[in-house]
């Protein structure tokens, strides 16, 4: 697994060379690429787990302002 960074730098660097050449397929591809192999390592494995939660705080703050309701605990403008 030595290795994995050596095929993540070739692959940003595929992903860039794409770009360069308006090859937005090619980009995407390489960018994906360079990515899973990001998690697999050790060091991205909490990737997902971020995101999720990033997500999660997100969709939290966004439901009660989408839906027009308030939180329980929090008071309104009393205009």
């Amino acid at each position: 697994m030595g290795s994995v960074g050596v095929l993540i730098l070739v692959a940003l660097v595929g992903a860039f060379i794409c770009a360069k050449a308006r090859s937005a397929g090619g980009a995407v591809a390489f960018a994906a690429l360079a990515l899973v192999l990001f998690i697999a390592t050790p060091v991205g494995a909490g990737v997902p787990a971020a995101v999720g939660t990033f997500m999660s705080a997100f969709d939290q703050a966004a439901t009660p302002a989408l839906n027009g309701t308030q939180q329980a605990g929090t008071s309104g403008s009393k205009s």
